[in-house]
Formats: C-alpha cells, structure tokens, sequence
C-alpha cells in the first residue's frame, strides 16, 4: 500500500496499480526498457495490473514472471470496461496509468490518474482527465517508487 496525505489532494491509499499496455509500458508490443524491474519494485507496495487490447499479441509472452494480472479487454468500448474493471477493483484505491483515449475513463475514476506521452503520444482527452502528466513511463513508475516527488507534484 501507498499512504500519504497531500494538502488541497487529500489522503492516498492506493493499493492497485492499474496500467494500459501499448502506449504505456510497451512500444510495439514489447516493454520499455527499465518498466519490469520497477513493476518488480512496486509489487511489494501495490497489487499490479494490466488491461489492454493487446494491438501486437504480445502482453501475455511479455508479462510472463511478473507478479500481475493481465486482462485482454475483449468489449467493443474498451474505455468501459477499463473503467468497470477499476471500479471493481475499488477506483479510491487505484491509481491507474494510461495514454489512449480508451483511458480516459479509467484515469478520471481512479484515485490517481497519470497519463504518460511516450512514443505514441496521448490523447488530448485522457491527459485533461489525469491528476500527473508525464513523458514517459519510467517517470510514472518512479513517482509511486518515491511517493514524496508525487506530493510535490499534487499539493496545493
């Protein structure tokens, strides 16, 4: 679990980490370099989580010895069944990690909502629905690994 309190934010108790794949923490279906050491690092915190499409095939070969759950989004509104799947899970407990238009949803439900750029850019819907904007994943990753950078971010 990640607890703190940020002033004008409020308390975080976040014990689910819910991430996009392509777009997120992979690039043509393959992970970015330094993601799987971190989501090692944060398993210990956080339970972890994947939803995608899965556009390359690719997610269930790449996660493979990762302590994390991963889901294949199978519906035709993928955003709606991100966002379920967060509310199941219980959104004020999720910080959630996405950069395509089907997170948006999922972003502006969860706790914490980080949108990241990357290679594939982000759409402009999901970033305005997200509480952290970041370039690249290993940023967002390291923001829950040293959760005091994430304070100086939200605090009002």
């Amino acid at each position: 679990m990640i607890e703190m309190d940020i002033a004008d934010f409020g308390p975080l108790r976040l014990e689910h980490l819910v991430m996009d794949y392509n777009g997120t923490l992979a690039v043509d279906g393959l992970f970015i370099p330094g993601v799987k050491e971190r989501l090692r690092r944060l398993a210990v915190k956080l339970n972890l989580h994947i939803i995608t499409a899965d556009t390359f095939g690719k997610v269930k070969e790449q996660a493979a010895g990762l302590p994390l759950k991963v889901l294949i989004a199978k519906s035709v509104d993928q955003a709606v069944e991100k966002l379920r799947y967060i509310q199941a899970l219980d959104s004020e407990k999720t910080v959630a990690v996405g950069n395509g238009r089907n997170d948006a949803l999922m972003l502006k439900s969860a706790r914490l909502g980080i949108a990241c750029i990357q290679r594939e850019g982000a759409a402009v819907q999901t970033i305005l629905q997200a509480d952290v904007l970041v370039k690249e994943i290993n940023d967002a990753l390291d923001l829950l690994l040293n959760p005091l950078r994430l304070k100086a971010t939200l605090r009002g």
